[in-house]
C-alpha cells in the first residue's frame, strides 16, 4: 500500500505549498517563525516528511499570509486531473 505522502495528490499539496510561500517571498524558518515551530517542521512538511492534517495546513496557509480555502479549492481542481 502506498503511503498518502508519496502520491501524486499529496505530492501536489506540497508543490502548493512551496509556492505559496514563495509567492508570499518568506523562508521556511520565517514560516516556522509565525507558527512558533522550528524551521525543521516546515522542511520536513515541504520535503513530505511530515504528513499535515487539516488544522495544520490552515495554520500553515495562514502563516503564509494565503487564504486556506482558496489553496484548497486550488489544490482540489488540480488533483482532480491527476
Amino acid at each position: 500500500m502506498t503511503k498518502t505522502t508519496h502520491t501524486p495528490q499529496y505530492q501536489r499539496l506540497v508543490d502548493l505549498l512551496i509556492e505559496t510561500r514563495r509567492r508570499a517571498r518568506l523562508t521556511q524558518q520565517q514560516v516556522a517563525d509565525r507558527l512558533g515551530k522550528p524551521q525543521s517542521y516546515v522542511a520536513k512538511v515541504e520535503g513530505a516528511e511530515r504528513r499535515i492534517d487539516v488544522v495544520e495546513f490552515a495554520l500553515l496557509v495562514t502563516a503564509m499570509d494565503a487564504e486556506p480555502v482558496t489553496l484548497l479549492t486550488e489544490l482540489l481542481a488540480e488533483i482532480e486531473k491527476i
